[in-house]
């Protein structure tokens, strides 16, 4: 398993990371045997970092982690679980922020994490659940300091959802050592300039960002929420199509424009889809890990397969780039 750097806290994390999200299921609704054969299979490959949050499951999430760490005991388990401070409780900002951590470690049973992410968007002056550039840097960012020097957590971090310009912002203020960016064959614009009229949020070279700040990329929405697997069909315990993020307005759309990327199938540049998308994101260099939602230990087993294969190579990467030109002027 290849190993990268993570932004400047020194750790070293396996490209492909463990994702416990609710949209695969595996680790919210899957059962316990399959939790841990899968755990078990991602250690053994040398996977090391294992993404949680609060909100998937209603804390199952962390729960069945928990668990099966705690069975298997591995030495060298780096895990990140998530706050997302609900607007009703924007007035008592740190107050929450320490709650929900200190819930998240009693599911966990751990004294600490290694990671703690701000689930909320970022957005230039807040609104709805958002939080904005101010509340982040004059509110989040101290309690999660305080957090940090109490023990609780070793780095900080955020999810990179919401307004590109507040996204930068906050990144450039060096308060965060980690940030969780969508980046994918639909919206690859954390990497590369988008064509004029390019259907999706541009986040206006996003890595440039993080590697100016030193900041660890965990990569989200690999496969667009399942949209680039290519197919419509779900496994019975995912999630229904989440909203996108940062690509289409609409899930369906998402899956008419993957479908559209299949001749790197039948190209030979990837067996699958699925593949392709996963080798995709690995070929950036300021990835340091990335998730994939997973509802089966064979879903497992098919992210591991692909990673294991390597980047996609130069030629499959500029196929993308002359496919995905085809999207200009379509609208999200």
């Amino acid at each position: 398993m290849e190993m990268r750097d993570f932004g400047r806290t020194g750790m070293k994390v396996s490209i492909l990371g463990f994702g416990c999200g609710a949209v695969g299921g595996l680790m919210v609704r899957g059962s316990s045997a399959d939790q841990e054969r899968a755990i078990g299979k991602a250690l053994d490959a040398g996977i090391n970092y294992f993404d949680t949050a609060v909100q998937y499951g209603d804390g199952l999430s962390e729960t069945h982690l928990g668990q099966v760490l705690a069975r298997l005991k591995p030495a060298n388990a780096i895990v990140g679980t998530k706050v997302r401070v609900p607007s009703a409780k924007f007035g008592a900002i740190a107050a929450e922020i320490t709650r929900s951590l200190d819930a998240s470690l009693q599911r966990l049973a751990m004294d600490h994490v290694d990671i703690f992410h701000l689930h909320n968007p970022i957005t230039d002056n807040g609104g709805d659940e958002s939080l904005s550039v101010k509340q982040v840097l004059e509110e989040v960012a101290p309690a999660f300091e305080a957090l940090q020097a109490a023990g609780k957590t070793r780095f900080l971090g955020i999810t990179a959802v919401g307004d590109t310009a507040a996204l930068h912002a906050v990144l450039k203020s060096g308060r965060f050592h980690s940030a969780q960016v969508s980046y994918n064959m639909l919206n690859p614009s954390a990497a590369r300039p988008l064509p004029k009229d390019y259907p999706a949020q541009d986040y206006e070279r996003l890595f440039d960002q993080t590697q100016a700040a030193g900041v660890g990329v965990v990569g989200i929405r690999v496969l667009a929420g399942g949209a680039l697997s290519g197919t419509a069909d779900r496994h019975p315990i995912a999630s229904p199509p989440p909203a996108p993020i940062g690509s289409a307005l609409d899930y369906g759309t998402d899956l008419q424009r993957a479908q559209r990327l299949m001749p790197l199938v039948t190209e030979g540049f990837a067996g699958s889809l699925a593949e392709a998308s996963t080798r995709y994101v690995i070929a950036h260099p300021a990835m340091g890990t990335i998730l994939v939602g997973m509802a089966t230990v064979d879903e497992f087993d098919a992210a591991l397969a692909a990673v294991l294969k390597g980047p996609l190579p130069p030629a499959a990467l500029a196929r993308v780039e002359e496919l995905s030109a085809g999207f200009v002027g379509e609208g999200r």
